[in-house]
């Protein structure tokens, strides 16, 4: 009897959980795929394909060309720094990594506009160096670094601990250096957790618009990321442009979870 009702608990859980996940996450984005392709494929193809459309998605990925490699060298860096390298500021550097996760992205954005603005305090300089910062790529960039920056350090981190430090020292010990051993001991030993966390660092920004709404002016065709170019398209009412562009952004999405799921998996192996 106690057999039974164990497994009903089990296949109850299940389906509740199942059930939830499917409200909030399936059933939507299924939605998403059938009001896209509702009318043909020819609306949401012109969409996307327009001169618009294409600098969105183009702007998009150059976010996260220049985004995730800032964030992985910092992270990886910052991560030996906490678990190699005990200090007492390391408490301080651990509570200012964490607030990406606190603030939310419209306030970072703000932040961002009273730093870098006309009368902000570095804005007035930069301006008279000739470096335009806000409502350009190089502002766009800051607020996607700042959103994201936490994802390999938390990912780092708890390999690093877990490892150990006593291959380190027998490299050291054999006479490597600082940069061999890190290159043939410590990178390989924590490679499936920075993978991950640059796969997560990959889909924070892809899917940013809070902060890069603020800063970058949301100009067509110049600074449109493809969140910013469906939130756009939405607006004016052209449901075609804004769910196509919404496909591209699932689709990514998906490929960027499968990679999750896939490097999950050979960390935990």
């Amino acid at each position: 009897m106690r057999a039974t009702s164990s497994a009903r608990s089990r296949w109850g859980l299940r389906t509740l959980g199942l059930g939830y996940l499917t409200v909030l996450l399936l059933a939507p984005l299924v939605m998403i795929f059938y009001k896209t392709f509702e009318h043909g494929l020819a609306p949401p193809i012109d969409a996307i394909t327009s001169p618009d459309g294409l600098h969105a998605l183009k702007l998009s990925l150059l976010m996260v060309a220049i985004a995730v490699p800032l964030n992985t060298v910092f992270g990886v860096g910052c991560a030996l720094l906490l678990v190699r390298h005990k200090w007492k500021g390391n408490a301080v550097i651990d509570a200012i990594i964490n607030l990406p996760f606190a603030i939310s992205p419209v306030v970072i954005g703000l932040s961002l506009f009273l730093l870098y603005g006309t009368q902000g305090w570095l804005g007035p300089s930069l301006s008279e160096a000739g470096i335009k910062v806000l409502f350009s790529v190089p502002g766009m960039v800051l607020a996607s670094v700042f959103v994201s920056l936490p994802f390999v350090v938390r990912e780092t981190v708890p390999v690093l601990q877990e490892i150990g430090t006593e291959q380190e020292q027998a490299a050291s010990t054999l006479g490597a250096n600082a940069w061999q051993t890190f290159w043939r001991v410590t990178l390989p030993a924590i490679r499936w957790g920075v993978a991950y966390g640059v796969v997560l660092t990959t889909a924070r920004v892809l899917g940013e618009f809070g902060a890069v709404s603020i800063v970058s002016g949301q100009i067509s065709g110049e600074t449109e990321t493809l969140p910013l170019f469906v939130e756009k398209q939405f607006a004016n009412f052209n449901t075609a442009g804004a769910f196509g562009a919404s496909v591209v952004l699932a689709l990514l999405a998906l490929t960027t979870l499968l990679a999750m799921n896939v490097l999950k998996r050979k960390e935990d192996a």
